[in-house]
């Protein structure tokens, strides 16, 4: 049986960062026209958020500022080259792999519009194989990261003695709408940042790293419209129900009951809870699911409150964390994420 580890986890940040007491002066000159009401609940929706510093690939007054879909873009696609090689670079450093040792090479993010696609800069930049297999994630928002991870598994499962890294680039800057005053695009402008990880896996015998048990997708029937862009003149306009905590609580058993009992395990014998901070609703509605069990969203919490929502990549924070931890042999961790779809991404480790 050919076993799935996860080796290595690295970051990237952009270059631009703030805390969020910095940039609540640009919130009443966005909103500059809007009734005083909604101006003060703006406020403090980004006061309440949970998120003390992000990043940015841009600094908060040209994000704070009426720029083209275009303009944006260039940008990503400017920085996400460097950010993205800057994270693949720091995790081959830490599992002390050479470049050209991949065999297959994942790119995720859903921030901006390129092509070709990341991953074909990044076999350029690092002088990687010809031959490496390579496959752009798009469209999956914050539970990509996940979804590369899981894409990731198959390759190798089925291909024993090889090697992958999954990058995940983002930058919710670039898609910020800044004539879009609803209550979505404040609530998306309060909790995002910018960021990139990079995940290597292996399928290689001898190979140190957690052990994927389980992996799978949970799809929400009839949820299309919860969560997600939609493409404008002005760029991705951002989706967001305020029905997702309780849409995740009616599914929570069914979500995850089903898939921990196929590995013979149930909600007790997680140890570690790895999941993706969406923002500090969900996160609350996930820490009163799990309220009783030894896992806990500590991390998560802590990521959302240095980074803020970096979409795809975040959860990929919060698992390095648990990478450089030593953690008893045999304990169990979840990986948890969920995005557009609505889908949630689960992954079962064994430390």
């Amino acid at each position: 049986m050919t076993d799935v580890r996860i080796t290595s986890a690295a970051k990237a940040l952009p270059e631009f960062a703030r805390l969020t007491s910095e940039i609540l002066p640009f919130v009443p000159l966005w909103l500059h026209g809007e009734p005083d009401r909604l101006i003060r609940k703006a406020v403090k929706i980004f006061e309440g958020a949970g998120v003390d510093r992000r990043y940015g690939i841009m600094d908060a007054e040209a994000v704070f500022t009426a720029t083209s879909f275009e303009d944006r873009n260039r940008v990503y696609t400017r920085e996400v080259k460097k950010l993205g090689e800057e994270a693949l670079t720091k995790a081959l450093a830490k599992a002390s792999w050479d470049g050209d040792s991949l065999d297959y090479l994942i790119t995720v993010s859903c921030t901006g519009i390129m092509i070709p696609s990341l991953d074909a800069y990044l076999i350029n930049a690092l002088s990687l194989r010809g031959d490496v297999c390579r496959l752009p994630v798009t469209e999956m928002g914050c539970a990509a990261g996940i979804s590369g991870l899981i894409y990731a598994f198959h390759f190798l499962k089925a291909n024993p003695g090889k090697r992958a890294a999954v990058i995940a680039v983002e930058s919710p800057a670039a898609t910020f709408q800044y004539t879009d005053h609803s209550m979505a695009n404040i609530i998306s402008a309060a909790i995002f940042g910018d960021g990139a990880s990079c995940v290597l896996m292996s399928s290689e015998t001898e190979t140190n790293g957690p052990r994927i048990l389980g992996q799978g997708m949970y799809h929400f029937p009839d949820t299309t419209h919860l969560m997600g862009f939609d493409l404008t003149n002005s760029g991705l306009k951002m989706i967001l129900d305020p029905a997702v905590p309780e849409t995740i609580s009616a599914h929570f058993y069914p979500m995850l009951a089903p898939f921990l009992a196929k590995q013979h395990k149930e909600l007790s014998d997680l140890k570690h809870l790895i999941f993706h901070p969406g923002g500090r609703k969900i996160v609350q509605t996930v820490s009163e699911l799990f309220k009783g069990q030894e896992a806990n969203l500590d991390d998560t919490r802590e990521v959302l409150r240095c980074f803020g929502n970096m979409s795809s990549a975040t959860v990929l924070y919060v698992l390095e964390r648990f990478l450089e931890r030593d953690i008893p042999p045999g304990e169990l961790g979840l990986l948890l994420s969920f995005g557009p779809g609505f889908t949630a991404q689960r992954i079962l480790l064994e430390f």
